[in-house]
């Protein structure tokens, strides 16, 4: 098994770790109970609306501290996982929890909603840390899956559909060492994840095929490594350098290396040999690299990306323009 050295890539260090909270553990808190809602209502129309006596339009302010971004199944938004709880983008504006918001880590978008880790807001009844956890309803409740109370996982992924889960664990609690590992039952048994073949020093980034769990991508300090076998063989994808971040969409693999000092952004072709298509980016200073990307499970061509210092952009056809949505985390 590869043996967890360096789980960071350098420059997404800040990033990665400043949002840890340091509140005191706290006891569990009993779920909130949904209101009732109307028997008429459309199912597929309930699904896709969040509750508006939960979220509502965001005030001014600006995003620190963000750890991921996503197209949760549930909602038609683009979330942002912040220190600060979660942010939506839908429909041209800015959206906002008026509660629960929790600082979260590790956020990943699946079909039924996300699933992340992190720190419970000030004055939740919430255990600190709060392990690994799912929602369904957009956040205002979280379903405990694992390790409740003892980790927190910067870095965790999932696959959007059969709900397959990774994670790096950074330091042993009850159950797990120190290293890689895989749930393929919803977070119920933890297998280690052997990595045969990673040529690289550090761990990075982990992405996940939509549709196929068992397909996954890693990005780290010497390049993008796939692997179709939950990650008992890795395999080099290209010759890039220092990928900073990585996320799959049914067809493609969207990475972001660091070349001579420049920021890009790749679309490699799943399952395909040969080198990646580079997509035309806005140009991002050297200091300024992409730290998430998300591509929208269920719209094709929708993708996003953003920095480390918290400038987001979004696409609607599939890398060819680009709309900024927020600039150094400022939402006006």
């Amino acid at each position: 098994m590869y043996k967890l050295r360096s789980v960071l890539i350098p420059i997404l260090a800040a990033i990665l770790f400043t949002g840890c909270s340091g509140q005191e553990n706290h006891e569990q808190a009993q779920p909130a109970t949904d209101e009732s809602k109307d028997k008429t209502e459309e199912k597929n129309t309930s699904q896709k609306e969040p509750q508006t006596d939960f979220i509502l339009k965001a005030d001014p302010q600006t995003i620190e501290h963000i750890h991921g971004i996503g197209y949760p199944g549930n909602d038609d938004g683009l979330y942002v996982a912040s220190h600060q709880g979660l942010k939506i983008f839908k429909n041209g504006e800015w959206l906002e929890m008026t509660d629960e918001n929790h600082d979260y880590m590790g956020f990943q978008a699946v079909e039924d909603g996300f699933v992340a880790s992190g720190h419970p807001a000030q004055g939740s009844d919430l255990k600190n840390p709060l392990g690994l956890v799912k929602s369904t309803d957009n956040g205002k409740t979280l379903e405990k899956i694992a390790f409740y109370g003892e980790s927190d996982f910067h870095f965790l992924s999932a696959s959007f559909r059969d709900n397959v889960f990774y994670l790096i664990n950074e330091e042993p609690n009850s159950e797990l060492e120190r290293g890689v590992y895989v749930s393929k039952d919803k977070g119920g048994v933890w297998e280690p994840v052997e990595l045969n073949g990673l040529d690289a020093n550090s761990l990075g980034i982990i992405a996940v095929h939509p549709e196929n769990g068992g397909t996954l991508a890693m990005a780290t300090r010497e390049g993008v490594f796939v692997s179709n076998d939950f990650g008992t063989t890795m395999e080099r994808k290209g010759d890039y350098q220092m990928v900073t971040a990585a996320a799959y969409s049914k067809e493609n693999l969207y990475i972001a290396p660091v070349e001579h000092e420049k920021i890009k952004l790749v679309r490699l072709p799943v399952g395909q040999q040969g080198t990646g298509e580079e997509l035309p980016i806005p140009n991002l200073k050297y200091d300024n690299p992409i730290t998430y990307i998300a591509a929208d499970a269920e719209q094709d061509g929708t993708i996003a990306f953003i920095t480390i210092l918290n400038d987001l952009y979004e696409s609607k056809d599939g890398g060819k323009t680009w709309n900024q949505l927020l600039i150094n985390g400022r939402i006006e």
